[in-house]
C-alpha cells in the first residue's frame, strides 16, 4: 500500500494542537501559581515594611533617651519632650533621620507621621488616637501618670504606639525610665 502526500497531511492535521480540556487545565494551573506568587510577594512586602516600622520606633526611642539624658537646651531638668514636640520633632531630636519619623509607604513624605497622644491611657486598646499603619503615636507621661503636654511639665516616661501591617496589631514601646 502506498501513501500519497494527502494522506500524510491528514494524519499530521489530526495530531497537531491541544484539546480544549488540556488548555483549560494548563491555564488553571498557571492562574493558581500566579495567585500564590502575588500573595507571597504582598506578604513579604508587608513584613519588610513592618521591620522598617520596628526599626523606626527603636531609632525614635534611642533619640528620646538621648534627649532625656542630655536635657533640653537651657534646662537642667531631665525628662522627655512633651506632646507639642511632635509638630517639629527634628528640633528636639537632633540628628534624627526624617525617615525614622515617617512611616514606611505612608505616601506622606513631606510631613511627619509621628503624632501626639490625646489621653493618658496606657493600654494599646484605649490609646487615642489609635495608630494606623501610617502613624506612630507618642505619649509622654508625668510621674503621676498624666499626659505631658507642655514644656513646663516634667515628662518622666513615654510610650510609643504603632500598628503592624501584617497582623494589624497595635504594639507599645516603653521608655527605659519608668
Amino acid at each position: 500500500m502506498r501513501f500519497g502526500p494527502k494522506t500524510f497531511m491528514i494524519i499530521d492535521m489530526k495530531r497537531r494542537g491541544f484539546t480544549v480540556t488540556e488548555l483549560i487545565i494548563v491555564v488553571t494551573i498557571m492562574g493558581i501559581l500566579l495567585i500564590l506568587g502575588v500573595v507571597n510577594l504582598r506578604g513579604s512586602q508587608a513584613n519588610g515594611r513592618d521591620a522598617e516600622r520596628k526599626a523606626d520606633i527603636e531609632a525614635i526611642a534611642l533619640h528620646l533617651e538621648t534627649y532625656y539624658t542630655n536635657g533640653n537646651t537651657g534646662s537642667n531638668v531631665l525628662g522627655y519632650p512633651p506632646t507639642i514636640f511632635t509638630a517639629t520633632p527634628t528640633t528636639y531630636l537632633e540628628d534624627i533621620d526624617t525617615d525614622s519619623i515617617t512611616a514606611p509607604d505612608s505616601g506622606n513624605t513631606s510631613a511627619s507621621t509621628f503624632i501626639p497622644a490625646t489621653n493618658n491611657s496606657t493600654t494599646v486598646s484605649t490609646i487615642a488616637p489609635q495608630p494606623t499603619i501610617d502613624q506612630y503615636v507618642y505619649q509622654p507621661l508625668q510621674s503621676d501618670g498624666s499626659l505631658c503636654t507642655t514644656a513646663l511639665q516634667e515628662c518622666r516616661k513615654f510610650y510609643i504606639y504603632y500598628r503592624l501591617e501584617a497582623d494589624q496589631t497595635v504594639y507599645q514601646f516603653s521608655s527605659r525610665n519608668q
